[in-house]
């Protein structure tokens, strides 16, 4: 029997087929599949993007939020609760001369509905406002509510469009960026992206500049602007640089007509190094009369309203 075993285990084995791969690959890939299967396809995106709204899903994350903000003194006030600036609670002193500006005030504050009414004595509200000159009237801004820059591509892809979003780089002032909000808002653009720091927040002269439109246009803040232009590109949309040096004139770029990043830096600095170098196009606004820059509200809306005759 031993023996037996000893011939029996020199036999061979069972041999490893090719499993059908070979026959597989003589058959071709099949027909192309259509644009929105196609992996990193711009339709494929959109497609994406409208299949988790409509799931409810929650967006990936957010740019997280500002901190509260107070408008003091009876004029901004006033002029505050005029252009819509949200509000969470509008503190009266106890007491207070009932003038104009006050009883308009109160009648603004009880037509939008949703702001709280509070009373307070004099000591608290210069607390509050740590000893402003505050007349009796201090507005409360609640935090705003920052997007994720994704969420702006996601938003044009939904619509079926291709993003027009503008980015702003060290600009410091929030009426400048309360302008750039219009102006995207106007020409139909998809929102405004900004640094975490060293830049203007949506605080309430931003909300007043904006006369309105941030409440429908959507301001997202990056933790890193070189990095989320990079996602951007990654992406496969363009990133354009405004310099005064830029290598291509305004009327020649013909990237407005697809999906575009537009990188706005401050008045006389211009854009950072990192992010200069980051853009795929550097860019400029012809300027007859020969001014050496513009502001950031006023250069934006020149590309905004280009991008927009293009792509009507």
């Amino acid at each position: 029997m031993a023996a037996n075993n000893r011939r029996m285990s020199g036999k061979k084995g069972a041999q490893v087929g090719s499993g059908g791969k070979r026959r597989r690959g003589l058959e071709g890939k099949g027909p192309t599949p259509p644009a929105e299967m196609r992996k990193g396809h711009a339709k494929q995106r959109a497609a994406q993007a409208k299949t988790r709204r409509a799931q409810g899903r929650p967006q990936r994350r957010t740019g997280g939020k500002s901190s509260s903000e107070l408008v003091v003194g009876r004029n901004p006030v006033v002029e505050a609760l005029r252009e819509g600036v949200p509000a969470s609670t509008l503190y009266v002193q106890q007491f207070i001369d009932n003038d104009e500006r006050v009883r308009e005030a109160l009648q603004l504050a009880a037509e939008r509905g949703g702001i709280n009414l509070m009373e307070a004595p004099r000591p608290e509200l210069d607390r509050m406002t740590n000893g402003l000159n505050h007349q009796g009237l201090v507005l409360q801004v609640p935090p705003y509510e920052y997007a994720h820059p994704e969420d702006l591509t996601d938003a044009a892809y939904d619509e079926g469009e291709d993003p027009l979003i503008v980015a702003l780089d060290g600009v410091t002032d929030p009426r400048n960026l309360g302008a750039v909000v219009r102006s995207v808002s106007a020409f139909g653009g998809h929102g405004v992206v900004v640094p975490e720091r060293r830049a203007a927040g949506m605080t309430a002269g931003a909300w007043k500049t904006s006369a309105g439109t941030a409440a429908r246009t959507p301001v997202a803040r990056a933790t890193n602007l070189t990095r989320a232009l990079e996602a951007y590109k990654k992406a496969g949309i363009t990133v354009v640089g405004l310099a005064a040096d830029g290598d291509v004139e305004l009327g020649e770029l013909d990237a407005l007509e697809g999906p575009v990043v537009v990188v706005v830096g401050s008045e006389g600095k211009g854009l950072s190094r990192l992010v200069g170098e980051t853009c795929d196009l550097r860019v400029r606004i012809p300027m007859p009369g020969g001014a050496e820059s513009l502001n950031a509200g006023v250069a934006a809306g020149i590309v905004l309203y280009e991008a927009a005759r293009r792509r009507a």
